[in-house]
């Protein structure tokens, strides 16, 4: 069974339209060893949001893991690891993280527990929740 992720990045480092135009892109640079364990566990298939961190605070699309954790070639030194990604589809209505805090249902979800995270586990339920916030059919 898939499982569902949401990852961060800032938008003036790599944003989503980046990720569309690249199709499939390495996820690096991850250096918390907790995220670090969520890459580990991701499965090809699985899905993830694209969260804009920083500039912007939202869901903007999803993304799928194309290819499993393999070691991340932007270390220098440590067992970090990446994933290759591949954008799905953009959301069509962002999901902000104020509307996402202002939402009782999902108030037990990783992206306000622990805010620094740049890589999370979603459960089933805030997933559809979330889709349903962004107007996204998948």
């Amino acid at each position: 069974m898939a499982q569902y992720w949401l990852v961060k990045s800032e938008p003036d480092a790599f944003s989503w339209d980046q990720q569309v135009a690249n199709v499939v892109e390495p996820w690096t640079g991850v250096r918390n060893h907790m995220a670090k364990n969520n890459l580990k566990a991701m499965k090809a298939g699985d899905l993830a949001f694209f969260y804009h961190s920083n500039v912007g605070k939202e869901i903007v699309g999803v993304v799928e893991v194309v290819r499993e954790a393999y070691p991340d070639p932007t270390a220098e030194t440590g067992d970090w690891v990446a994933v290759d990604m591949r954008a799905v589809k953009p959301v069509p209505k962002p999901v902000t993280l104020t509307s996402i805090k202002a939402d009782p249902e999902l108030a037990a979800i990783p992206l306000i527990r622990q805010s620094r995270l740049s890589v999370m586990a979603i459960s089933p339920e805030h997933w559809d929740r979330l889709c349903r916030m962004g107007e996204c059919k998948l």
